[in-house]
């Protein structure tokens, strides 16, 4: 624990010091949502990067190759592959419209509060989600180092977060991202090299070791992904649900131009990807060599702390307790850094789409807006850490494709149709919007995350975990559906 904790106070102050910084730089609107659009492409994808790379890529992805080996390959193939599609339809167009968030981008064709209000209420939903997985990450991380409580853990955090945002708005979450993406690259090249000199460099060796612990079942999909309707609808979710990502999204509009966007964009889809490779070695380290420590288990045999900590023993195991101390605070760095993006989306929805966009008078009282986004964020962090209590005991990887899910359905579907389809309609817009958001939702609720492990109902009502194969086709047809049944007039929509 003291060994943890000379890291995570410098780091701690670093970022807190970064905060300070931004909010002098921070005088309006346009500074707190957008960081007044002056981040270079270099660093936005840094913090593109860093706003993606959560709790569930580096705890959550490790601890589920330990439980399940190449499921979570699965998890990282189906995450990268919606990067170039980011890069393609979305990235140049958010930033060419100019907006703050998802709303805005529907507010540039159709006229209509109640969309508006509906897109709000959709990114708030699948931010919430989000923000679940990095609290039961957090919680379990503070959990294992110091003794906390989960709750007392998990409301520390909110502390925290609240603080990064409301001090410093866009730009320090910016800054706070990129120097957390960097940290989290080198950690993670060091813990991977590390776990390569075990087995003289060799992947293939590495491999082998793996089997021999677990068998080849461990090279193999897994249980859960062993029904082609949960891998379709997992794997739909995980790309899909990138482009619909508010947090994500309103990076591309903190860049100069368009042209900026797509390179941030590019540029951030390779940090990712190298992040990837770095777990997959990572991983299989952690099946490979944890068995043989019984230190590292209870007395029933499992980690202690959950499969999610399977990192920090793995740390623990190659550096002792300085790598492993390392590893805990920038661990703890990435969840307040991708926190604190999600609570900054979230706010930005309340404040600025349902606040300030559904009572046009308020737009120009930039000071009253900013006041309602921090209380806003005190909200969110409120509601989070109850809600992430629920989900404390699943694994945050698979959490994480369940937030895509949502995602995917309830975002991504009515972005591309208001970009790309000059028909659609304000009823199109609505039914697709709402179709995504409540279909997903309520499938998720009726399904074995929710039904069976939360609620504790013996079988689910919906089968499958992963809701996206469904909520996303059905979206799509009620915006074509609501379109050609209450087409738009010349001045509600346009190309």
């Amino acid at each position: 624990m003291n060994t943890a904790l000379l890291f995570f106070l410098p780091l701690f102050a670093l970022t807190l010091w970064v905060c300070h910084l931004a909010a002098r730089r921070t005088q309006n609107a346009g500074d707190f949502f957008s960081a007044g659009k002056r981040i270079s492409a270099r660093q936005n994808a840094l913090a593109l990067a860093g706003d993606y790379l959560s709790a569930a890529a580096f705890l959550g992805a490790a601890g589920l190759y330990f439980g399940a080996g190449y499921d979570s390959l699965a998890y990282a193939v189906g995450t990268l592959a919606g990067w170039p599609l980011l890069m393609q339809l979305l990235a140049g167009r958010l930033r060419q419209l100019g907006c703050f968030t998802v709303s805005d981008v529907l507010a540039q064709r159709f006229a209509s509060r109640r969309l508006r209000a509906m897109s709000a209420l959709s990114s708030l939903t699948v931010t919430v989600f989000y923000l679940i997985v990095q609290m039961v990450g957090a919680g379990k991380l503070l959990e294992l180092l110091f003794g906390l409580p989960y709750l007392a853990a998990v409301a520390l955090v909110a502390l925290l977060m609240v603080a990064y945002v409301a001090i410093g708005g866009m730009l320090a979450t910016t800054w706070v991202q990129m120097i957390k993406a960097v940290l989290l690259l080198l950690c993670g090249s060091l813990l991977a090299v590390l776990v390569l000199a075990r087995f003289g460099y060799s992947v293939p060796a590495l491999f082998d070791a793996a089997v021999a612990v677990r068998g080849e079942a461990i090279l193999l999909p897994g249980k859960a992904l062993s029904d082609p309707v949960e891998v379709l609808s997992l794997g739909l979710g995980l790309t899909l649900g990138l482009l619909g990502l508010p947090h994500v999204l309103m990076r591309f509009l903190t860049v100069a131009d368009a042209r900026a966007a797509r390179h941030s964009a590019a540029m951030a889809s390779l940090l990712v990807g190298g992040f990837f490779c770095l777990n997959i070695i990572i991983g299989y380290g952690a099946i490979a060599l944890l068995p043989g420590h019984a230190a590292f288990f209870d007395a029933g045999g499992k980690l202690v702390g959950g499969g999610n900590m399977a990192v920090l023993h793995l740390a623990t195991l190659l550096g002792g307790a300085p790598l492993a101390g390392l590893l805990a605070a920038v661990a703890f760095a990435t969840i307040l850094a991708v926190v604190s993006g999600l609570t900054l989306a979230g706010a930005a929805a309340i404040s600025h789409d349902l606040w300030a966009g559904l009572q046009p008078s308020r737009t120009l009282d930039a000071a009253k807006q900013r006041r309602v986004s921090r209380y806003a964020t005190l909200a969110l962090g409120a509601g989070a850490v109850l809600l992430s209590t629920l989900f404390q005991q699943q694994n945050i990887a698979f959490l994480l494709g369940l937030a895509f899910a949502i995602a995917a359905a309830a975002n991504f579907p009515v972005l591309l149709l208001a970009l790309y389809w000059p028909r659609l309609s304000t009823t199109g817009a609505l039914a697709c919007g709402l179709t995504g958001m409540l279909v997903s939702t309520l499938l998720i609720i009726l399904g074995p995350a929710v039904w069976v492990a939360v609620l504790g109902f013996e079988a689910p009502i919906f089968p499958w975990s992963n809701p996206a194969l469904f909520a996303v086709p059905l979206a799509f047809a009620a915006g074509f559906a609501g379109s050609r049944l209450c087409p738009g007039t010349p001045n509600e929509s346009t190309s």
